[in-house]
């Protein structure tokens, strides 16, 4: 009986599954080598191959979701394949495809080039399909909602004893604050931070540590002595070595006295993050979560964007958006700002409001949630207060 030509095209997801995170969240399996995912429809089904290095192909069929497991010489062509792990996965995969008679392709946005390339040498014409996988990365499983609570908490551990050593630590007759005589500055405190999240499975990202009036710059990892009485912005984003999945919280503690502008910016940003969590539910957009926010800091008589050039030092404002999606990497979509896209049921997102001044510094809360049909689970449990 001759051949028949698919009539819908397969899916081709490629790269190192360590690296490449929506192949890693496809098979749920980790590898430091390439690897392909080629899925087939046949009949009512898709049959899922994913070929890789042969060394990992017992661990893989224990482990990866897929319905079978092979390595590239399962499928050499007949000029046979090539010496570079990269190209040989590619030919194979290719192979693969020629001999199930499939003559295109529908692939994601990470798929290699290397690969695209070397389909189409076989005549395989492919498809970028820009959404693939998106949507399942961001609707999680049991599996991962119980990973990401798992980093939370871990992460809200990890701010409450950064939080404290500030809180509590002591001020010298210049203002600076010390512990145990030693200065306390932005270093020590994030070194302190990196060694208690090492100590229980995560690798962690050089965390935010960043006081007084450099805190304006928002994603400025921070430096040098802390100072009482100014506002020291802290944001945790480790990652957990085993699941892959992350956490992130931000908390903003001043030590000592706290200026009235300083009060005035915090009740803003709270009841900014409280509007912006009630407004959260399936169905409803990014923008309209973050509109929520933005519409709390403006009546609180704040801007909102960057400063203008002439603008005074005392010019302050939320410069960013509201919170983005959590996951198998720590920004992913969806993102909560203007053009933000439609919530879906299983989004995990920080809800992230801020202030910022280059006279006094930053204010910045973020709790992380669980997006359901009718609102959202705050997976945080750390108090919203300036003291500790």
């Amino acid at each position: 009986m001759p051949e028949t030509k698919l009539d819908r095209p397969a899916m081709v997801m490629a790269g190192i599954p360590n690296q490449n995170l929506s192949l890693y969240h496809r098979i749920r399996f980790a590898a430091g080598d390439p690897a392909a995912l080629i899925e087939i429809f046949d009949g009512a089904h898709r049959g899922s191959t994913l070929i890789l290095r042969d060394i990992e192909m017992s661990r893989a069929r224990q482990h990866a979701r897929v319905n079978r497991v092979a390595c590239p010489a399962d499928f050499a062509p007949e000029g046979g394949l090539s010496g570079d792990r990269e190209t040989a996965t590619a030919q194979a995969a290719a192979e693969l495809l020629r001999r199930a008679s499939v003559e295109r392709v529908v692939a994601d946005r990470t798929l290699p080039l290397l690969f695209a390339d070397i389909l189409a040498e076989a005549n395989i014409a492919v498809e970028c399909d820009r959404t693939l996988g998106v949507i399942e990365r961001r609707s999680k499983d049991q599996q991962e909602l119980n990973w990401l609570a798992e980093a939370q908490a871990s992460t809200e551990a990890a701010m409450r004893m950064a939080c404290e050593m500030v809180a509590r630590a002591s001020a010298n007759k210049e203002g600076f604050l010390t512990v145990e005589g030693e200065p306390l500055t932005s270093e020590r405190v994030r070194f302190s931070i990196d060694v208690f999240l090492l100590e229980r499975g995560y690798a962690n990202l050089p965390a935010i540590v960043n006081g007084g009036p450099a805190g304006a710059d928002c994603h400025d990892i921070g430096s040098g002595p802390l100072r009482t009485g100014e506002p020291v912005i802290i944001d945790i984003f480790p990652r957990n070595r085993a699941s892959r999945y992350n956490g992130d919280c931000t908390r903003t503690v001043v030590h000592g006295e706290i200026d009235k502008r300083l009060v005035q910016m915090h009740a803003a940003v709270v009841q900014a993050k409280a509007a912006a969590i009630a407004a959260t539910r399936a169905g409803v957009t990014g923008q309209q979560v973050h509109q929520a926010a933005t519409s709390v800091i403006t009546r609180s008589g704040f801007a909102l964007g960057l400063a203008p050039t002439d603008a005074p030092d005392t010019y302050c404002a939320m410069v960013h958006g509201t919170g983005h999606g959590v996951g198998l990497d720590v920004h992913e979509p969806p993102l909560l700002d203007l053009g933000g896209p439609e919530l879906v049921e299983g989004d995990c997102l920080t809800i992230e409001p801020g202030l910022y001044s280059k006279a006094i510094g930053g204010i910045r809360i973020e709790d992380m949630v669980i997006v359901t049909r009718d609102g959202c689970n705050n997976l945080n449990r750390l108090p919203e207060s300036l003291t500790w």
